[in-house]
């Protein structure tokens, strides 16, 4: 089956998803180069709808969706354990390289938020430095802190 894309609209901005049938492989505020080998489809089935859910409340709907991204097995691991964070709670980048099997792996784990392909749904926005300020976000800490907000962690 080929690749699916949509829009979908978010109260931070329009958030880009491609699919690999019901498995998300990429969400961005910004278009992904993929997304021009997939089929422009409304919605994406399944996906869309937790997407949905989660923006009107239902905070762990996005657990329900299956992802695959390319990367480095650091970059895996971080990955997996960011979505592992629950709703209304953060990790310090620190902690997220404990997690992700490696302590002195912290620059790792920066660098596997900034290169994380699906945001919100593999949550590196629930990521923050240690002492709890906001850190870094590819798009911008008006986003991070709005998630947040919406999630109860701030």
């Amino acid at each position: 089956m080929a690749l699916l894309t949509t829009s979908f609209k978010t109260p931070i901005g329009t958030l880009h998803l491609v699919a690999d049938e019901h498995i998300l492989v990429s969400a961005s505020f910004n278009e992904s180069a993929i997304a021009d080998e997939a089929v422009r489809v409304k919605r994406v089935p399944i996906i869309s709808e937790l997407l949905n859910d989660y923006f009107d409340g239902d905070l762990n709907a996005i657990n329900a969706i299956a992802v695959r991204q390319a990367g480095p097995t650091f970059s895996q691991s971080a990955w997996k354990a960011m979505r592992k964070i629950k709703p209304g709670k953060v990790l310090s980048y620190t902690d997220l390289a404990v997690r992700a099997g490696s302590a002195s792996a912290v620059r790792a784990a920066g660098s596997a938020c900034a290169k994380n392909a699906i945001v919100i749904v593999v949550p590196c926005h629930r990521i923050v430095k240690t002492g709890g300020a906001l850190g870094n976000y590819a798009y911008g800490l008006n986003a991070k802190e709005w998630l947040l907000r919406h999630e109860g962690a701030i």
